[in-house]
């Protein structure tokens, strides 16, 4: 049995935080660099330039890669043979307060009826999954709600089939437009429940950009999805191009004979994401 002090916990949430908001992780500063070379429209080019110039030097001199710095969301992964000194839930959420007040990030939550500002960027969303071994994976993941606000979940009949799974991403993200700051990547989520097909969609973001499913299958569904979206021509910030997307990751867990769950959460350019491993 491994023992994890909670202080320990809490300082490596913070730290997640803070480096979430300033530094770009490798897979989606070469997916940028790689839209950027292969557009073909001068404004988009110019543009998916600009982004990665704003991504250099948010990490060069430590201002949030986004003024928005978003609704904290954990994934944890906690081994069953680690025993945890302290208050767990009381750790993550102390670790993203402190993040956010030492790292001077804006606080965006606040109550959803009177509007009043939490203060401290808290409540986070946690979600933990028991696993087997005896390590804690925590995957931080700071939401800005520009992207939150296009993502959506509707419950298709079974006999839309994938066909009509294709036809509903591809309609969300035209409605999108240019609000969740493409290029963007998208999460979706098949199968489940109501509840489940929204969590995939938001676990999907968290594969390294470009990635597939291990399933031949979503793979292919992923990259014809990817395919058709760019086709569109909506573009890099709604401007124009052949980079709406810079991915589309799908996640399946089985459902209902009679159900057809599809969520869809959609991920800005700015896509950030820390994790590490206890």
């Amino acid at each position: 049995m491994r023992e994890i002090d909670s202080t320990e916990i809490r300082q490596v949430v913070r730290d997640l935080a803070i480096a979430a908001a300033h530094d770009l992780e490798p897979d989606i500063l070469e997916a940028l660099l790689a839209a950027r070379d292969r557009e073909t429209g001068e404004l988009a080019g110019n543009i998916l330039e600009v982004l990665v110039t704003n991504a250099n030097i948010a990490s060069r001199d430590r201002i949030p890669v986004c003024q928005d710095t978003g609704t904290g969301i954990l994934f944890l992964e906690v081994g069953q043979e680690v025993h945890i000194r302290g208050d767990l839930q009381e750790a993550l959420q102390e670790g993203v307060m402190l993040g956010y007040e030492e790292g001077y990030l804006r606080n965006s939550v606040c109550d959803p009826l009177t509007r009043m500002n939490t203060g401290t960027n808290t409540p986070a969303v946690v979600h933990v999954e028991l696993v087997p071994g005896d390590r804690i994976a925590i995957r931080f993941l700071p939401k800005g709600c520009g992207s939150e606000n296009m993502s959506s979940l509707v419950m298709l009949p079974p006999a839309a089939g994938t066909e009509g799974v294709v036809r509903h991403v591809i309609d969300r993200v035209l409605a999108a437009g240019s609000n969740p700051c493409p290029p963007m990547i998208v999460g979706v989520g098949l199968g489940g429940s109501f509840e489940k097909a929204a969590l995939l969609a938001k676990r999907a973001l968290l594969r390294p950009v470009g990635e597939k499913s291990r399933r031949e299958d979503v793979a292919v569904l992923e990259e014809r999805l990817l395919r058709e979206i760019n086709a569109q021509g909506q573009g890099v910030h709604g401007f124009g191009g052949i980079t709406t997307a810079l991915a589309v990751h799908m996640e399946v867990f089985p459902c209902h004979i009679a159900s057809l769950p599809v969520g869809i959460n959609i991920q800005c350019h700015a896509h950030r994401h820390k994790e590490i491993v206890l």
